[in-house]
């Protein structure tokens, strides 16, 4: 009879323990930026126009201008200014166009790709050795099928997202 109250009391404390361990967890959110807050304070951004010579679609600016100050807001603890931050970023949309990609038997397209390319001018103002210019690019394809007026607003969205992920890891990932 005392072995089986021995085994029941270490059944039961193995089982508090296993229902203390599943309600606690831990969460880590990794988000690649690596910022010396004592020197680093504020961001600063321009607006990045869209100076594309192949053809403009009117939402895309603000998209892209929107989206690049968000991903800083919400994964670092930067303040923004106005002008004169201690990271500048400035920069302009150089290009937006849509390419067949591939043509069927028939002689008709069967795929188009779309592309953007943003040229970013980056300043560290605390540190002038990590300043940069550097054009930044992503692309997506899409059936030729389709009108590019009703896939656009997707594919323009994934794009910016690719652009600004690759910005914010040039900027301030320096990992």
């Amino acid at each position: 009879m005392g072995l089986n109250k021995k085994y029941c009391k270490f059944i039961s404390l193995c089982a508090g323990f296993a229902c203390v361990l599943a309600a606690c967890s831990i969460s880590y959110k990794f988000n690649g930026a690596s910022i010396n807050y004592d020197k680093v304070k504020t961001i600063s951004f321009e607006n990045f126009p869209n100076r594309s010579a192949a053809f403009v679609w009117g939402p895309m600016e603000s998209m892209f201008n929107t989206a690049l100050q968000d991903i800083y807001m919400r994964q670092t603890r930067l303040k923004q200014t106005r002008q004169g931050g201690d990271l500048e970023l400035s920069g302009e949309i150089t290009n937006y166009d849509a390419y067949n990609k591939g043509v069927g038997s028939d002689g008709y397209s069967t795929m188009a790709e779309l592309r953007m390319t943003v040229n970013v001018r980056f300043v560290n103002n605390t540190n002038h050795a990590e300043d940069f210019e550097q054009q930044f690019s992503a692309s997506r394809e899409y059936d030729a099928s389709q009108q590019l007026s009703s896939v656009q607003e997707g594919l323009v969205d994934e794009m910016i997202d690719e652009i600004v992920d690759q910005i914010f890891n040039a900027t301030v990932a320096n990992w």
